[in-house]
């Protein structure tokens, strides 16, 4: 493991720019859906919350954009690992891309637009917890799926600089998560009491 990071300049300014793309998109949306479910001043301000919920998707979607290029150039600007520069890894690597992007792409059509983009955060609530795949394989198969890609990304470029930048999105997508499923659950519990309130 030394040996694999021997080969990453950690002071790289393009990698550092990666890792802090990387940190700030889950940073971004947690503070401003949470702001907007406090306030709701996005929808007062986009006229509805849909309206509010796609402006945010539209700018996280940017963002993403912003964050796979800077990890694509980190990648770039540093060494291979020569022994991994090969077939077998290059296609290992494909499979483990196509899985992560089945993943995403599965769980966006099971959840929607405003499902994916933080609606509930709107008040735009589902009618009950998607129990169909992926999401009867894994928990956040949205996460799991995009830190999967960037896995098989990188070893498709036999990049270590890839393999700890993806540690770097496991991270930052597992943080994600200890806050964004507790905060979740808890609206649709007020959401069931409002119900049984009636």
């Amino acid at each position: 493991m030394a040996r694999l990071f021997g080969y990453v300049d950690v002071t790289d300014s393009g990698f550092i720019v990666a890792v802090l793309s990387i940190a700030f998109n889950p940073l971004f949306w947690n503070v401003v859906a949470r702001w907007e479910h406090k306030t709701r001043v996005l929808s007062r301000v986009f006229g509805s919350a849909h309206a509010a919920c796609y402006c945010l998707g539209t700018v996280i979607l940017l963002l993403n954009c912003v964050r796979s290029h800077c990890f694509t150039e980190a990648m770039k600007s540093q060494p291979k690992l020569e022994f991994w520069d090969c077939h077998w890894t290059y296609y290992s690597g494909l499979a483990i891309s196509a899985v992560g992007t089945l993943f995403v792409i599965s769980s966006f059509l099971a959840l929607g637009f405003t499902g994916t983009f933080l609606g509930d955060y709107f008040g735009i609530l589902m009618e009950a917890k998607v129990t169909s795949f992926p999401f009867s394989v894994l928990d956040n198969p949205m996460y799991w799926g995009s830190t999967a890609v960037y896995l098989g990304w990188s070893l498709m470029h036999a990049s270590p600089a890839g393999l700890l930048l993806t540690a770097v999105v496991a991270i930052s997508y597992t943080i994600a998560m200890l806050y964004e499923g507790p905060f979740t659950e808890e609206i649709y519990r007020q959401k069931q009491k409002g119900v049984k309130n009636k």
